[in-house]
């Protein structure tokens, strides 16, 4: 029944900006535990930034602190990734991900409804 739905990627200069958002059908009262992750092209997938059913934000991956932020509206149910300054090594496919705790996890495995990804390229 949870079913997300990325949007947003697109091509940017290095030192632009973009905003992923992700509709997440299926919840009757709030987003539960979501995650962004990416993966670039042989390359193992990597958890991004985790944001907790209550809202808190659990987890950063080193390489993105300070520049992204996760966030959510309940009331839309739509899961956020601000990305600041952006840099080459940033492209990659963007996945959003989800599963029905309060409090998520951090491998991938462990997620359960999965979308379909949105690519990021950033170029020099």
């Amino acid at each position: 029944q949870v079913q997300p739905v990325e949007s947003g990627g697109g091509s940017v200069q290095a030192g632009g900006s973009l905003r992923l958002s992700c509709s997440v059908s299926g919840y009757p009262d709030g987003i539960r535990c979501a995650a962004w992750f990416r993966q670039a092209p042989g390359k193992q997938r990597e958890g991004v930034a985790h944001i907790n059913g209550d809202g808190t934000t659990h987890y950063y991956a080193d390489s993105v602190k300070g520049r992204f932020a996760i966030s959510k509206d309940d009331a839309k149910n739509t899961l956020y990734l601000q990305m600041n300054s952006l840099k080459p090594e940033d492209t990659a496919m963007y996945y959003c991900a989800t599963r029905g705790i309060w409090f998520c996890p951090n491998r991938a495995a462990e997620y359960t409804f999965w979308g379909q990804g949105t690519q990021v390229t950033v170029s020099s």
